[in-house]
């Protein structure tokens, strides 16, 4: 039996002053209470407790043992407590590993909002493209686009890529009229440094091809393209969710709509990645819906 037990029946006895009343609490055979009390003394190698047919009364050694079990058994309940009330409400420290481009793009701006409606959640960021180590590195949540990992998270759609061929009005304009992905070649494009990304991939609903294009411009970061592309510079693929305000507004323009371009060779999405466990805490679990709807909504 754990030694907690152990202290929980030794505590009750002392404050009930009664085997009988403590196994009554606890709902128990007094044998129980007293084999137990026995085996703590055993291991303690020393005796806690004078018992006679009527009553039970401390040594000079349990007196001072009771003291210590009193603050071990609180503090245990105080750690439950503790425990019970991060499950009830979304409150604690979160950490959060993130692309670079989907969190300066969307999770970024979105931050103050979550905040306010949730206060007592201290989030830390940190905005990467590398790999990261969920159990060393404290990981919450990672936000990561393409391919999964492995089958030891558990991943949340935040959103698909939709990569769109976007430039500026500007930089179209005194141009020939881009009607075909064949005529890239004849463009500036502006490139996807991360690898694995920096191909442009017509995506026809057969086998991709990938196009000839004319990359006079290559940076690792979807934030980099868009300022890019906002200064006239070329043509890039940049996914929906970093130049819907942009679009909008009509400082970006989608090129060639008819077409479905990727950077890669299947079509992607976003993701929410998080450790399995049978209770998934509130922190993670609205920091992910929150995102989610405001993304989706």
């Amino acid at each position: 039996m754990k030694m907690i037990t152990r202290l929980q029946y030794f505590n009750c006895v002392v404050e009930t002053g009664s085997i009988s009343e403590a196994s009554r609490l606890f709902d128990i055979q007094p044998s129980s209470v007293s084999r137990q009390l026995v085996a703590l003394e055993a291991e303690l190698g020393v005796r806690l407790l004078n018992r006679t047919t009527r009553s039970v009364g401390l040594t000079e050694a349990g007196q001072t043992f009771y003291r210590y079990s009193q603050r071990v058994v609180a503090e245990l309940e105080e750690a439950k407590k503790a425990v019970n009330d991060l499950q009830e409400s979304p409150r604690g420290h979160l950490k959060v590993s993130m692309t670079v481009g989907f969190g300066e793009c969307v999770v970024l701006p979105l931050l103050p909002k979550f905040r306010q409606q949730y206060p007592e959640i201290n989030v830390e960021l940190e905005l990467t493209e590398r790999v990261v180590d969920f159990v060393d590195e404290n990981i919450d949540i990672a936000i990561r686009s393409g391919r999964l990992p492995d089958s030891n998270l558990i991943a949340k759609r935040l959103a698909d890529n939709n990569f769109l061929l976007c430039a500026s009005p500007e930089y179209l304009s005194g141009k020939r009229d881009l009607q075909s992905p064949t005529q890239l070649a004849d463009f500036d494009c502006i490139r996807y440094g991360y690898a694995g990304w920096r191909d442009w991939f017509l995506m026809d609903g057969g086998s991709p091809t990938r196009l000839q294009i004319n990359p006079n411009l290559t940076i690792n970061t979807v934030n980099g393209q868009k300022q890019l592309v906002l200064n006239h510079a070329g043509l890039a693929l940049l996914p929906l969710w970093a130049v819907h305000d942009e679009l909008r507004k009509g400082t970006v323009i989608q090129v060639l709509p008819d077409f479905v371009f990727s950077p890669y060779d299947v079509m992607s999405s976003t993701y929410a990645l998080y450790l399995k466990r049978e209770l998934v805490s509130p922190k993670i679990r609205v920091f992910i819906d929150f995102i989610s709807q405001h993304i989706n909504g």
